[in-house]
Formats: structure tokens, sequence, C-alpha cells
């Protein structure tokens, strides 16, 4: 990718354009910090809620894209850590996971979006940048109504930790229809 195929141009960045971003994802979070390095930002990463809020108490950046499941803990934790350091910085979340109430949460602690995974480096860009009082645009192709039903049985599947007997339970099913969606790939 070379500077033209860009969407914006370099001189819509903000004076400050430090950037911490937080994934237990390695690939992907090499992938992100070149793009983001690419479209003009300052990064530094990290892929713990650890490191992420020692990033943020070693110098408060002006904008932070961060995981919502990392394995010591919630993303949640390091947009609280910026809101206190930094209550004008500009935060999303990101996750493989959709959920209204982790959403809403993620927002009222100060994210300004929340983008499902696999989001691309112009999704965050846009999401960044975007002026605080603009709504986001409809998803080109938002999930199916199959898709966001599997989705929702696995995450509560995995809050179960991988038990089905449990999973059913909560999901009020019968455990052999559930052994039957678990063993199936993913709708598209």
């Amino acid at each position: 990718m070379t500077t033209e195929d860009l969407s914006f141009k370099q001189d819509e960045l903000p004076a400050d354009c430090s950037l911490v971003i937080v994934d237990d994802d390695r690939a992907f979070l090499q992938r992100l910090v070149r793009a983001m390095e690419l479209r003009g930002f300052e990064v530094r990463f990290g892929h713990s809620v650890a490191e992420g809020v020692e990033l943020i108490r070693e110098k408060a950046p002006a904008f932070a894209v961060v995981d919502m499941r990392l394995e010591d803990g919630t993303g949640l934790d390091i947009i609280a850590e910026l809101a206190r350091a930094r209550p004008d910085s500009r935060a999303i979340v990101l996750t493989g996971y959709g959920n209204i109430a982790t959403a809403v949460s993620a927002v009222k602690l100060g994210a300004v979006d929340y983008l499902a995974k696999p989001a691309d480096a112009d999704d965050v860009t846009d999401a960044l940048l975007a002026p605080t009082d603009s709504k986001a645009p409809p998803p080109d192709n938002p999930m199916s109504a199959d898709r966001v039903r599997w989705e929702h049985i696995q995450r509560v599947y995995e809050l179960c930790n991988r038990n089905v007997s449990e999973t059913a339970r909560r999901l009020n099913m019968h455990r052999r229809t559930l052994q039957r969606i678990l063993a199936k790939r993913a709708p598209k």
C-alpha cells in the first residue's frame, strides 16, 4: 500500500497523533500498527492490559485502539485508565464478540466507537478521526441473523468455560442441539 492509496490526506490528522494499540493477536496487531504508522500516527503498542495501562501512564496518547478480550483481563480497564489520564482522548474498542452490554460499558467509560474484528485500518482511522457529533455510517456488509445467533452461542459457550451442558442450560436449548450447532462452521 502506498501513501497515495490512503483514503484521507495527511493534513487531516490532528497535531497530536499519538496512538496506543493493545491487542493480544500478535499478527493482527503487527498489521494494524504498520497500517496506522503509514497513515501518520505515532504508534506505541502492547499485548496485555498491564502493558496498555503502563503505556498510558508513561504518556497518555490522543488516541487508543483496544481489544475487548485480552489474556489478562478486559480492554475496558485500559479505556478507564485512558479516560482518567487524558479525558480528551479518543478510544475505540475492537472485539470478535459483538455484545450490546459491553459496547454500552465501553462507551460509558469513554470509548467513541466499538468495531467488530477484523476491522481494517480505514475503519479504525475513520472511527478515530470522526467528528464527535457524527453518527457512524451503517456497515457495508452487516452480519446475517444466523451469524449473530452463532456469535452469541459461541460467546456464551466461552463464558461457560466451554461446558456444553451449562451453555445449553443458559441458552434454554437441548444439549444435543447445541452440540450440533457447535460442530458446524460459522455461517456467513
